[in-house]
């Protein structure tokens, strides 16, 4: 949530912010995906999905694409 603040993104993925140098650092933890959304550049791993579930239903849950979220069970 801090990092998407800084670079003026919503929970969303869109841009809000009024600062150029927002758009052009965006790019180190971000990739620009369609819709002029942005999508973190991470990949969430866990044992369990429920982990993931937490995130998915979270203020931020819709930031994340589907395919990111990794899950197994040992």
């Amino acid at each position: 949530q801090t990092i998407s603040g800084e670079h003026g993104l919503d929970g969303s993925g869109h841009y809000n912010g009024s600062s150029d140098l927002q758009l052009e650092r965006m790019n180190v933890y971000f990739n620009e995906a369609n819709g002029d959304k942005y999508v973190p550049r991470a990949v969430l791993v866990d044992l369990e999905p429920g982990t993931m579930d937490a995130v998915r239903a979270g203020p931020f849950g819709e930031l994340f694409r589907p395919d990111n979220f990794v899950f197994g069970q040992s």
